[in-house]
């Protein structure tokens, strides 16, 4: 099916050195990542050295001026090979436009340049042990003391817990009079802030080499210029990013399941059962055919929305529909793979393994399904 995206010459040629790229720099390294439970910082550092890190920034900032396509191109890369735990996206797409849309020309010229270079990395800190989808709930709280802010609270889950120098916290700034939607700003938290800890890596069933943790803010002094935009605009600013971080989920969850679909489909030709192929067989068939039309209207859907955000138009509604549907519709072809696979589906030395565990986070982190469904549901007038 011929995407929708027109993708120019120079876009092909990217997808395929960047392919490559990932199959001379991860292929055989992966494995031991996932042991280790985090990417290497020099990893990161040569995605810098290579321009593969924020490849839209402005060139003043040593970013390359690239279109979003670009961005599309090395998510969907990195999530068809199956590397699912090299979260690239979040710090090229999630993470710096933060800084880049919110933050003063000082803290632009601070931050983006050494997080283009790979030498220093991001994170997003939101969600709390009672506080997830749930901003309103958040109990981490800021308060001006002189030229800082004294920042105390906790947060969880956070991708890149570990390796990050520089992570955006968001936290309750307003007293109780102050509507819930302007009682929250954004702060700049720098690796060895004094105050600022990490606990250990959070153990997880999937995504094993992405580094996920606890963060702890014990009378955390920050500089008032690290300050990110307007106080109290925090939770606005969190909204007008959503829709990007939704599509970006969405399109990555896309690209795994259409790599799960190729290599069962060419795994049940080779595997034989009652002295034929597996492929021959009217379920194998069939499961095949009902995945291929789930993914042929997944794509169309992402690549129109993809198309739209490019064109600057409001698609909030429909990002949240294709993180709760494309996610949940992942999900459900890695396991009807994992199946055709049998056995050996179950065995970590066959990809599909890691796809399948991989895509169980799909529906849960950047909005759950059920909140997903609940904000169509609102945008529906119900």
């Amino acid at each position: 099916m011929e995407r929708s995206i027109k993708f120019q010459e120079e876009h092909k040629i990217f997808r395929d050195v960047f392919r490559r790229y990932l199959i001379k720099e991860v292929e055989d390294n992966y494995t031991q990542w996932e042991k280790e439970g985090i990417i290497p910082r020099e990893f990161w550092k040569k995605l810098g050295d290579n321009g593969y890190l924020i490849p839209w920034a402005d060139e003043k900032y040593g970013g390359s001026g690239a279109d979003f396509l670009y961005s599309v191109i090395i998510c969907e890369e990195v999530a068809r090979a199956g590397y699912g735990s090299i979260f690239i996206g979040l710090h090229n797409d999630i993470v710096s436009p933060y800084i880049d849309s919110y933050g003063t020309e000082e803290q632009k010229m601070r931050w983006l340049p050494p997080c283009i270079k790979g030498e220093k990395l991001l994170a997003v800190a939101m969600t709390e042990p009672e506080a997830g989808s749930d901003l309103a709930s958040m109990k981490t709280r800021a308060v001006k003391e002189g030229d800082s802010w004294i920042l105390n609270g906790q947060k969880t889950f956070i991708s890149n817990g570990i390796i990050s120098d520089i992570i955006v916290v968001a936290a309750k700034t307003g007293g109780s009079d102050v509507p819930a939607h302007r009682s929250m700003s954004l702060f700049v938290v720098e690796r060895d802030t004094p105050g600022f800890t990490r606990g250990e890596p959070i153990k997880k069933i999937g995504l094993l080499a992405q580094d996920t943790a606890e963060l702890f803010f014990d009378d955390c002094r920050i500089p008032g210029d690290n300050l990110l935009g307007e106080e109290g605009m925090g939770f606005i600013y969190l909204m007008q990013k959503l829709q990007q971080e939704r599509l970006i989920c969405a399109l990555g969850s896309q690209a795994a399941a259409e790599s799960c679909l190729e290599i069962t489909k060419e795994y049940v030709k080779e595997r034989k059962l009652f002295g034929k192929p597996l492929s021959k067989f009217q379920n194998t068939r069939f499961e095949l055919a009902e995945m291929a039309s789930e993914l042929a209207v997944g794509r169309s859907f992402i690549d129109d929305l993809i198309n739209n955000h490019i064109a600057g138009r409001s698609v909030v509604q429909e990002t949240c529909m294709a993180k709760y549907w494309i996610c949940e519709m992942s999900g459900r072809v890695a396991d009807r793979c994992l199946q055709l696979f049998g056995g050996y589906g179950y065995c970590t030395e066959y990809p599909i393994s890691r796809f399948y565990l991989d895509a169980r986070i799909q529906t849960i982190y950047a909005g759950t399904s059920e909140v997903m469904k609940h904000i169509i549901s609102k945008g529906m007038g119900l």
